[in-house]
């Protein structure tokens, strides 16, 4: 039986791997009592007698983490920003190249992608690889996302009986143009330059859409919705948490994938321009379900095993 220990259970990408991981037979969760939770040494101990440790943390802490792993045969899978980039870290998003795939099943050390780079990188990593985007395309990026996905202290204040009116709509941030999942966009991408970003946070709790415009005529070639709709299904064909979709409806909810672990692709637009858009669940795709994909396969495992499709 393999031995699971999750570093930040009590955060809402820990609880939900922990919801997933709990009634499966084939896991044993190591635990800490709640007066531990935050004892190093305790948080130490489960981690070098785990098979493969989650770090749910926030990004300093889980630097600090990874020091408390002596045991080298522990794999380590983190689902904060703090590895993204980092040379010896593999990228947790199987699905963007075979490489990608191989890199994952063989890892000692996986970062999961953040929820908004997730959407971004799946549809722009496909164009870029094929040659269709040029690296020095000047990106743009839209997305719109439950409220979970800022954590404890944004679900509180969403969820307070006396919250203040302007929660009621949804609120742009981000606004100074240094979003922490930037730096994966273009690095993963091999962009350039960094899109311009637009991140949005919304009165729901889960799921979320990240859309990304395309002028026709500065992509290689001679390029539609139609012929991008089926380079896209060429291109994640056999993949088993993300599908292309036959048509796109006239409004695309966010929070349509709420509680799924896999990921939509639609794409809609005109000869001259074109929007691709990702449609999937923050906490599932975009988090805990990519979490635990990447330990499917890192374990030899069906890679949906324990995951809603």
């Amino acid at each position: 039986m393999t031995k699971v220990y999750i570093d930040g259970s009590a955060g809402t990408t820990g609880l939900r791997i922990r919801e997933r991981l709990k009634a499966r037979t084939d896991i044993e969760l190591l635990t800490i009592p709640e007066e531990q939770r935050k004892d190093t040494k305790e948080r130490s101990r489960r981690m070098n007698e785990s098979d493969i440790t989650f770090f749910c943390l926030p990004d300093e802490a889980a630097l600090e983490a990874e020091g408390l792993v002596t045991n080298e045969k522990v794999r380590i899978i983190d689902t904060s920003t703090a590895h993204r980039t980092w040379p010896g870290w593999s990228y947790g998003f199987p699905e963007l190249s075979e490489e990608h795939r191989r890199a994952v099943s063989v890892a000692g050390r996986v970062s999961v992608p953040g929820c908004h780079a997730s959407g971004f990188n799946a549809l722009v990593y496909p164009l870029a690889a094929g040659g269709i985007l040029p690296a020095d395309y000047p990106l743009v990026c839209y997305s719109v996302t439950g409220y979970s996905g800022g954590g404890k202290s944004m679900i509180a204040g969403y969820e307070a009986a006396d919250r203040e009116d302007e929660l009621l709509s949804p609120r742009q941030y981000g606004v100074t143009q240094q979003h922490k999942h930037l730096k994966e966009m273009k690095a993963v991408c091999g962009l350039e330059r960094e899109p311009v970003f637009a991140p949005i946070v919304a009165d729901y709790y889960s799921g979320m859409v990240v859309s990304v415009p395309l002028y026709s005529h500065l992509l290689s070639g001679r390029q539609t919705p139609d012929s991008l709709r089926e380079y896209f299904r060429h291109y994640y064909e056999g993949q088993q948490m993300i599908h292309v979709a036959k048509t796109v409806p006239s409004f695309i909810g966010a929070n349509t994938m709420s509680g799924k672990d896999t990921m939509e692709i639609l794409i809609s637009g005109n000869e001259e321009r074109v929007l691709l858009a990702a449609r999937f669940d923050n906490l599932g795709k975009g988090a805990s379900g990519a979490a635990i994909q990447c330990m499917n396969l890192m374990l030899g495992w069906e890679e949906s095993t324990g995951l809603e499709l």
